[in-house]
């Protein structure tokens, strides 16, 4: 899906507005990436970028995948 935004957290606003409901899943309550979500631009985890204000190069691929534990 392509939505539009300068940073990684304009694009995630939009894409909650596309899909209502979708940031509950991913923000926790001060606004943050949950720790069990990884977001990345490119190949880059925003978390060692600059976060939600990371700015996304047109074009650009942002990448959601929830975090996976077990033994």
């Amino acid at each position: 899906m392509e939505v539009e935004g300068a940073t990684v957290g304009e694009a995630l606003d939009a894409l909650d507005s596309a899909h209502p409901g979708f940031a509950e899943r991913l923000f926790d309550d001060e606004g943050g990436i949950r720790r069990f979500v990884n977001v990345f631009l490119a190949d880059d985890d925003v978390r060692y970028l600059d976060g939600l204000g990371t700015k996304v190069p047109e074009g650009e691929t942002i990448s959601i995948v929830p975090a996976v534990a077990g033994g």
